[in-house]
């Protein structure tokens, strides 16, 4: 298959829902499975798998979101940044929406702060380049899928000697996110459907913690229809004979040991931090990066005094426990009501890949009353 219109081929899509079915009822149990990235839960809701699979099968939506995990405290900072005279504040599209205490970076630029939207590091670079009399800091966050690029950015900038340039680090790693779900009280999940961006930089190899030390089955998917079905099916298959092993349905893209010049990129710029906070997680030990001390002329956080405040998200909002797999988007009291995409609450709500915003686009703001079948 070398086509993206082949991996939504109905006909195929059909076969493996009837497989999963089949496999269910040999299994004659509920399963609970995590998918970590919010690329898919945004697939699983976009082409409306749930409806189309058992009753028994129930997806809970991890923390595999960016943007989502960003704790309330770093977006009050970056505002802070932004406020500064001569400073230009470059960040991506959706995390200009996220609410902090003191409101989002959109509010920020809509009362005279420079903040704008950029698609890569890079770019936020050459408006450095363009502009020398303004200081640019662009506001790098994502798991490993987005540190090389950022990693790459800094080099340049260090290469060329662009001093009006610096990064507000907030990288984070997704496998100490992992081991803090596994590690909660009362986790119940059966499986994993790994992800595929994140895994196409760091690998499968990474992931076989999951297996050895809690025996649960995971599988590396990628995002198409066929893809996450294909991984169900893997999921099920090892559930059913009693295995728990790490395993790969994205071959296409991901390999067991990841891409090996993006791993050296990264360690060249970033250390592991100590401890980093999680929205909703709380505190993670070695579970982001941080620049290195050599690069400190570029590290927004070395140049700048910032706020550094500790804060609770807004009581109404539940994003930590949807971000968890504790609760679904529709049991937040304020999900679809007071928290919608215009004028959202939470992080949830905001990203381009938050469980909220999937639940809210594509209809599913009610609790599924299909009558259980297996």
């Amino acid at each position: 298959m070398r086509y993206i219109d082949e991996f939504r081929d109905p006909r195929l899509c059909l076969d493996r829902i009837d497989r999963i079915h089949a496999r269910m009822s040999a299994l004659d149990r509920r399963v609970k499975i995590m998918e970590i990235c919010g690329g898919h839960t945004h697939s699983i809701y976009r082409y409306g798998l749930p409806g189309l699979l058992p009753y028994g099968i129930e997806f809970v939506h991890g923390p595999g979101c960016p943007v989502c995990v960003v704790p309330m405290g770093r977006i009050d900072d970056v505002r802070h940044l932004a406020e500064v005279e001569g400073v230009t504040l470059c960040a991506f599209g959706d995390v200009v929406r996220v609410p902090g205490r003191n409101g989002s970076l959109l509010e920020a630029k809509a009362r005279g702060a420079d903040v704008r939207v950029v698609y890569s590091p890079m770019d936020a670079l050459a408006i450095a380049k363009r502009e020398p009399g303004r200081t640019v800091v662009f506001l790098g966050l994502g798991f490993e899928t987005t540190t090389p690029p950022t990693a790459a950015t800094l080099l340049r900038a260090r290469d060329e000697g662009l001093e009006n340039f610096a990064v507000h680090c907030n990288h984070v790693l997704v496998n100490p996110a992992i081991r803090a779900i596994l590690e909660a009280p009362g986790q119940d999940i059966d499986a994993f459907i790994g992800p595929g961006h994140v895994s196409s930089i760091i690998g499968t190899r990474g992931y076989e913690f999951v297996a050895r030390d809690w025996a649960k089955p995971l599988v590396v998917s990628g995002f198409e229809p066929l893809d996450l079905l294909t991984a169900l099916e893997m999921l099920l298959d090892q559930l059913i004979a009693g295995r728990a092993e790490v395993e790969n349905q994205y071959t296409r893209v991901v390999t067991e040991s990841g891409n090996p010049k993006a791993q050296d990129l990264t360690s060249a710029v970033f250390a592991v931090r100590p401890h980093f906070e999680w929205r909703g997680l709380g505190s993670i030990p070695h579970s982001a990066l941080a620049i290195r001390p050599e690069l400190a002329a570029w590290d927004a956080e070395a140049r700048f005094e910032m706020p550094g405040v500790k804060l609770e998200d807004a009581r109404a909002c539940q994003c930590g426990d949807i971000l968890k797999g504790v609760k679904k988007p529709w049991e937040c009291r304020v999900f679809a009501t007071a928290c919608t995409p215009e004028h959202p609450i939470g992080t949830c709500m905001v990203s381009a890949e938050g469980a909220c915003a999937a639940y809210y686009s594509y209809g599913r703001h009610a609790v599924d009353t299909r009558t259980e079948a297996m």
